[in-house]
């Protein structure tokens, strides 16, 4: 490898381009608000020649004590501002970093691309209506507003459809014997808009001296050349447009109904005794990035958190993670006060999310007698439960080995993750957002 190719390597790393997010989500520090994301980015100082100004010789140059050519060198000696002595104990100090802002929004795109993922929000909500294009048309409304161009056209239609050669008319009411209704009955067999009284005016203002000019409608049509409409008015032009009341229309904005895409996300934490911190820090780990990633792929985002060991209470998230109650573990007892507290967001109008964790430990038959009916009756986009046993599955640890049996593997709307490990993290967090299937709005 080449100079040009390192320098563009550290130029690649020292623009401030962010860390792997998956090992940022694995083994960052995820503290910080759901507002604004810190992800910390390496400083990398370009490599460069530089010249010394100052003539101080060189090696071989023989002037100011300096060795002449061929005269070995010697050991390198300690220069001003170094440390004499040892070498030294190891530093203490932090390399160089600092950290790149993302929103939410831009951690969900990069997770998205970074996982595979592309998960397409849902509009539940109409919180508007705004005014678009003015697209549609109505039978009244102000001047400004009419189509002036649309009731040309419809009167342009019609003058097509009434107009017709009065020359070619005339010409055959000069034809020997002939009556104004025979004219107009050959008129109506060519599909001429002509009326009766029309012809018979015509007829009227023959001059004596015209008429048998013609021995047949047949000598008219050989002698005479007939003009289309459309010739006429290539000849003559539009002198006149006859307009109607019904050609008028006013254009109006269509009414477009804009969805806000709401989304609730539910976090369910074991507090037990038997979570320990190691499973703590997993939990935490596969819901902080959950919250980001959800939070930027709706308009609006709302969380609820609830801790629960045999009983089950809702918790500011300041709080969540770190809670540890010494009592025992009753699962339902989360989903009976999320059922409650969903009913402030109908499923008409918000998606929802149901992320609960734990190391699978729950009383006995809970989860099948209580907690599976309710995931069933409580609608959501997704439910997810996540296990952490980093020491192995405790034998009674079985609430996601039933979960999973219930419902399957292939689920669209529930999914079990297992977390031993901070490298489990991101698979959990492809598994739960790959889960979700097409929900009707």
């Amino acid at each position: 490898m080449g100079l040009r190719d390192d320098l563009e390597r550290f130029r690649e790393v020292g623009e401030q381009r962010r860390e792997d997010l998956a090992d940022f989500i694995q083994y960052g520090d995820l503290a910080g608000g759901r507002g604004s994301i810190q992800i910390p980015v390496k400083i990398v100082s370009l490599p460069e020649f530089e010249y010394d100004q100052r003539d101080q010789g060189g090696v071989g140059q023989g002037d100011g004590g300096t060795p002449d050519t061929g005269q070995p060198v010697g050991q390198p000696q300690p220069q001003p501002g170094d440390d004499d002595g040892d070498d030294g104990d190891p530093g203490e100090e932090g390399g160089d970093h600092e950290y790149y802002e993302m929103d939410p929004e831009e951690f969900a795109e990069e997770l998205d691309e970074e996982l595979g993922l592309d998960l397409e929000p849902k509009g539940k909500r109409v919180i508007e209506e705004k005014e678009g294009p003015f697209t549609d048309l109505t039978r009244s409304g102000p001047d400004s507003t009419l189509d002036f161009e649309r009731m040309f056209k419809e009167g342009l239609k019609r003058k097509l459809a009434m107009d017709f050669d009065e020359e070619f008319l005339r010409e055959l009411c000069k034809v020997e014997g002939i009556e104004p209704r025979e004219v107009f009955e050959w008129a109506r067999g060519e599909n001429l808009p002509v009326s009766m009284a029309w012809v018979e005016e015509a007829y009227n203002d023959i001059p004596d001296e015209e008429r048998g000019m013609w021995d047949s409608i047949e000598a008219v049509e050989a002698n005479v050349e007939r003009e289309s409409v459309q010739q006429k008015i290539r000849r003559e032009g539009i002198k006149h447009v006859p307009f109607r009341r019904e050609d008028e229309r006013y254009r109006y904005p269509e009414i477009i109904e804009e969805k806000e895409k709401n989304v609730v996300v539910v976090n369910i934490r074991d507090v037990s005794g038997s979570m320990r911190e190691k499973k703590r820090e997993l939990v935490e780990r596969t819901f902080t990035p959950l919250d980001w990633y959800l939070q930027g792929k709706y308009d609006n985002a709302e969380f609820i958190y609830i801790a629960h060991d045999a009983d089950a209470w809702a918790v500011e998230r300041d709080d969540f993670f770190g809670i540890r109650s010494g009592g025992g573990t009753k699962i339902s007892s989360a989903y009976e006060l999320a059922a409650e507290l969903l009913e402030e967001y109908p499923w008409s109008d918000w998606n929802r999310y149901v992320f609960a964790a734990g190391d699978s430990e729950n009383s006995s038959n809970d989860t099948e007698e209580r907690v599976i009916p309710m995931m069933e009756e409580i609608p959501a986009n997704l439910h997810a439960y996540v296990e952490t046993q980093p020491s192995g599955n405790a034998i009674n640890a079985t609430h996601a080995e039933e979960l999973e049996r219930h419902f399957g593997t292939d689920s669209d709307d529930v999914a079990v993750a297992y977390v031993n490990t901070k490298d489990d993290v991101t698979d959990a967090i492809y598994e739960i957002l790959s889960t979700e299937g097409e929900t009707d709005e």
